[in-house]
Order: structure tokens, then sequence, then C-alpha cells
């Protein structure tokens, strides 16, 4: 709740969007499961980071075509496990990009903005619980 409320905050105060929706399914996985290795920060920045990526090149490349939208997925799942930066939500990325055809741009805000927002404030909640360590660790 505290994630997305602050990057709604930041969206309204400054009137650039910080959230998409696979950040939605990156807040469970931090908050609920943040001991999984999809959860960790290098997978969480990374993986959006990467996923997002491929979408953006695969749309610069084959536009917004129902047939790129299966290659961009696939190929973001392949550069997120060569990366070791896998985050099953940001498999949702490239479609996002396909759908809404953003440009570059996009790889500053919403997306690092946004997975580096939800990180910190895992940092701080998951620390504060006791018996809890967050990060488990920072490489893959």
């Amino acid at each position: 709740m505290l994630a997305i409320s602050l990057l709604m905050v930041l969206t309204t105060a400054t009137g650039v969007p910080a959230l998409m929706a696979p950040l939605g399914a990156s807040c469970y996985l931090v908050f609920a499961v943040s001991g999984s290795p999809f959860a960790q920060p290098r997978s969480i920045i990374g993986g959006h980071l990467v996923s997002t990526a491929v979408g953006l090149l695969v749309l610069a490349l084959a536009g917004p075509e129902w047939w790129a939208m299966g290659i961009a997925v696939g190929l973001a799942i392949v550069a997120m496990q060569l990366t070791r930066t896998d985050h099953p939500p940001s498999g949702a990325d490239p479609l996002v990009v396909l759908l809404m055809r953003p440009d570059w741009l996009f790889l500053a805000t919403p997306v690092l903005l946004g997975a580096a927002v939800i990180v910190g404030t895992a940092l701080v909640f998951n620390n504060l619980r006791p018996g809890s360590g967050y990060p488990k660790y920072w490489r893959g």
C-alpha cells in the first residue's frame, strides 16, 4: 500500500507517470515473499529495465503488431535469464510498451523510478518487521 501510494503521490505532484500495472505484482513479491529470488533488488530493478528495453526495441523495429507482442515477451524472458534479473511481473512490461507506445524516456519513469521506490520502501518496511531482513542478497 505504501509503495503504490507513494508512486501515486509522485505522479500527482509532478504530472509524470511513476506507476505501471506490473509494479503492483512486484509489490506482492517484495512484501509477501521478500525472501524469494524474484523479490530481490537486482531482479526487481533489473528485470523491469531489461524487459522494458526489450519491449521498446521490438516496438522500434516491428511496431505495435499483434505478433510482435509474443516475440517481445519471449525475448524479454530470455534477456532476463541471460542477465540474471528474473522477475516474473516484468514479463508484462513489453505488453505495456507495445500497447502504450511510449518513447525511451519510459525507462526512466515510470520503470526505473517505480522499481526504485518499491525497493526503497521494501528496504524500510521489511527491515522494521521482527525477524525479517531484506534484501537476502544484492547480486544474482
